[in-house]
């Protein structure tokens, strides 16, 4: 999926929502655990019942390797089950991958090719020869991690380089990478006030903002300063969506809450 697609599917849906499958056994309704494969009927009843509202899905890595190789074909048939029904959809595999270059050109392979995502999140730290076998693939995109939403974020992401800190250095530096046309960048929701900043070092690249919702973060204030002419934006909302039910009800529990994100976003595109 290029750019302009993923444009055409936020204006048809009015919607930058983007839900992320994080699950976790523990917290799923109880009665799929009879099912042959939880996790993926899990999904499977969350994405029919979001995809009209969201424009992408991103499941974390993590969550599926935990249960090693039953949880490796969850994430396979929850992948290849988007693709086969609901093809519009930007998929995100959260995988923070970054090693040096042949070891990088593999994860690209496992992920753009065998599963094919669309798009997954790599680390910047080792640099330009560790990203650039990611962006090398056409009509995939490298989401590249700036600015995190967790607590110790800014340990190293905040520190001063010169004149600038380190994750405004890591923005500059990766736009001067090979295909940088191909990267997306993630920027936490919780650090708003940043987002000023940020479009000023990349104004047209989008962002892929974690942390609404459950982690505090505020969808009225990333877009004060982070929203573009084309949205620029993809907000990723997971336990507040995929988890508002517990119960036989929880699909309509998570309907209602995509739903209720999705309106406050077409509000927003509508101005």
């Amino acid at each position: 999926m290029n750019k302009q697609e993923l444009i055409t599917q936020i204006q048809q849906k009015k919607s930058f929502l983007c839900i992320g499958l994080d699950v976790d056994l523990a917290k799923i309704p109880t009665h799929l655990l009879t099912e042959e494969d939880p996790i993926f009927e899990f999904n499977k009843q969350i994405i029919d019942a979001t995809h009209h509202l969201a424009v992408a899905f991103k499941p974390n890595t993590a969550f599926y390797e935990a249960y090693g190789l039953k949880g490796w074909k969850a994430l396979e048939k929850t992948i290849n089950y988007i693709n086969e029904n609901y093809p519009e959809i930007f998929t995100i595999a959260d995988a923070k991958r970054g090693d040096i270059g042949n070891t990088s050109s593999m994860y690209a392979k496992a992920f753009f090719e065998d599963l094919n995502f669309d798009s997954i999140t790599v680390a910047p730290y080792m640099g330009s020869d560790s990203v650039e076998p990611f962006l090398a693939f056409e009509n995939k995109t490298t989401i590249l991690l700036a600015l995190t939403s967790n607590k110790g974020g800014l340990d190293f992401q905040g520190l001063k380089t010169g004149n600038n800190e380190l994750y405004k250095e890591v923005l500059k530096t990766a736009l001067t990478w090979k295909n940088s046309e191909n990267l997306m960048f993630v920027v936490g929701a919780t650090k708003a006030e940043y987002f000023a900043e940020i479009r000023k070092i990349v104004p047209n690249h989008f962002l892929l903002v974690p942390g609404v919702g459950a982690q505090g973060g505020n969808l009225q204030d990333v877009c004060k300063y982070g929203l573009t002419k084309e949205c620029g934006l993809l907000i990723n909302s997971s336990r507040g969506i995929i988890y508002a039910g517990n119960d036989e009800n929880f699909v309509k529990a998570a309907q209602k809450a995509a739903y209720i994100l999705q309106q406050e976003m077409a509000q927003i595109l509508s101005k």
